[in-house]
């Protein structure tokens, strides 16, 4: 979708990319845009986005586009300020089928983590945003209220998780299906959040100390009585950390991404290390390339002790030329051996960039009491605490894949862009970087073509490459899966460009996760 106006979006959502729209159509700017998309995601994404949960803005201001004045908003979840004895803790096994794969997550008030979301949007709003607050909110309020035809979508991801949002009589009331007993809610059956919609109204009135030391701290932590962990003095405590964004150049261009503590950004930046800018020819040799870097930035993964949390320090070992040649120097001989997240992306012609993911990791399973909110299950998800559960450190920010990233040239032009996936977060922006900066495609050419991913020495390779192509890879790495069609499974990049030297916005939304432009 390329269009002349005065800005663009894409988003996993139809509801949520409008949302955005009409608020850059009114005169709102790219981080206006990005909140108002963020509250319509609450009722349009409901089991990827929440209020109870976290996320990271990457913004990039009108007035440093081109000078490196970005920055990085983490609100993700923080670890609560102490550790109980695991037999206090509510803390149970929800297996999540996704078709072709299975997954086990953990849920109960023993998962649930400090969220940060309404935090994370009040300091947007108070530092980069024009238009005031309860314009913002209001789209959501609007259907949270009176409710929103399911897209099929949200509906195949309420399935997935059905163990999860059935597992409480307050979340199967909400989410279970009028028409077919015991399922949740069909394509286009209508989901209401009415207190939901009363809760977003208090919050533009009375701001986020409601949420972190008012009436909605005291429900979290009477919540959290019965199994959990946070308290009033862990939500009082929550802060936001404006962070320097990862700098990395590749090629013309500079990609900026999540800095540490989050592991994302670090190890998408180590990847594009070690295959380096340079015009590239798609075929099983680019794959097979592709998917020995993917394989050994899981190794110096465990090298650079990143699941413990990344630091500098860390970062700059990983970084460093030294370290990046050592690995590079494997790329051959490897390559011949061998959740819930949604993302949106909005530029506007002020120059001003976001790209901004957020998730609710899949719920806890509770409801909380009069606000039409699912807190997270950050804690039990093995993929955030890689060192076993119950291991975390107090009172700390949890590392994330989760990857928003901006991609700057010198002559203004910027794209912002970013994935849900879980692991395929990093893999799935990767290859629409290197497709668009390397292979030459289109912005919605870089997002359609088919994936692969490598984890655990098992590659997964996507449909659409072609019979060559996949008798040469399947030769290749026999340990290896295909998935049929384009699949969730390899995640959901939504991009969003502007080119400032004839005024035009070019946006992309994966249809591997619901993605709309506007």
């Amino acid at each position: 979708m390329k269009i002349h106006a005065k800005g663009i979006v894409a988003a996993g959502d139809r509801q949520t990319a409008q949302a955005a729209a009409d608020v850059l159509a009114e005169g709102g700017n790219a981080f206006d845009a990005a909140l108002a998309g963020l509250f319509m995601a609450c009722i349009a994404e409901p089991v990827l986005c929440s209020l109870g949960g976290g996320g990271f803005l990457l913004a990039q201001p009108a007035a440093g586009n081109r000078d490196g004045a970005g920055v990085l908003y983490d609100f993700f979840c923080q670890t609560p300020g102490r550790r109980l004895p695991e037999g206090d803790l509510e803390f149970l096994p929800a297996p999540v089928d996704f078709g072709a794969a299975s997954q086990e997550f953990h849920i109960g008030m023993g998962a649930v983590a400090v969220p940060g979301m309404v935090a994370g949007a009040f300091a947007v709003h108070k530092d980069l945003c024009t238009l005031p607050m309860t314009r913002l909110m209001a789209p959501a309020i609007e259907l949270a209220g009176k409710g929103l035809p399911l897209a099929p979508l949200q509906s195949f991801i309420l399935d997935a998780v059905a163990p999860i949002y059935q597992w409480s009589a307050e979340s199967r009331a909400i989410f279970n299906s009028p028409t077919v007993p015991g399922a949740t809610l069909r394509t286009g059956e209508v989901l209401a959040l009415p207190a939901l919609a009363d809760l977003l109204g208090a919050l533009a009135k009375d701001g986020p100390d409601l949420f972190y030391k008012g009436d909605m701290a005291r429900t979290i932590a009477a919540a959290n009585d019965d199994g959990g962990a946070v308290d009033m003095a862990d939500l009082a405590a929550y802060r936001v950390h404006r962070r320097a964004p990862l700098s990395r150049r590749f090629g013309a261009a500079e990609i900026l991404g999540n800095p540490a503590p989050s592991s994302g950004g670090p190890l998408l930046a180590f990847t594009l290390g070690l295959l380096e800018a340079k015009t590239m020819e798609p075929g099983p040799e680019h794959l097979t390339r592709l998917a020995a870097a993917m394989a050994l930035t899981d190794q110096a993964r465990g090298a650079s002790r990143l699941d413990g949390g990344s630091d500098d320090d860390k970062v700059g070992e990983l970084l460093s030329e030294e370290f990046l040649a050592a690995y590079r120097a494997e790329m051959p001989g490897r390559a011949a051996k061998t959740g819930g997240t949604t993302h949106i992306s909005v530029v506007d012609g002020q120059c001003n960039a976001a790209a901004m993911s957020v998730s609710n990791g899949e719920g806890c399973g509770h409801m909380l009491r009069n606000s039409g909110i699912m807190l997270n299950n950050m804690l039990g998800e093995e993929d955030l605490n890689p060192n076993g559960f119950f291991k975390w450190r107090p009172n700390s920010r949890i590392t994330s894949m989760m990857s928003p990233t901006l991609v700057r040239w010198p002559d203004g032009r910027i794209l912002a862009l970013g994935s849900g996936g879980s692991n395929r977060i990093r893999s799935a922006i990767l290859q629409v970087l290197l497709n668009h900066l390397c292979l030459g495609m289109s912005l919605e050419e870089a997002v359609g073509a088919p994936r692969v991913h490598m984890e655990r020495d098992l590659l997964h390779i996507e449909d659409g490459h072609g019979q060559d192509v996949l008798r040469d890879l399947t030769a290749r790495f026999a340990n290896h899966q295909t998935w049929p069609d384009r699949n969730f499974f390899f995640g959901g990049v939504h991009a969003a460009a502007h080119d400032p030297n004839d005024d035009t916005f070019t946006a992309a939304g994966d249809s591997r996760r619901g993605g709309s432009t506007a």
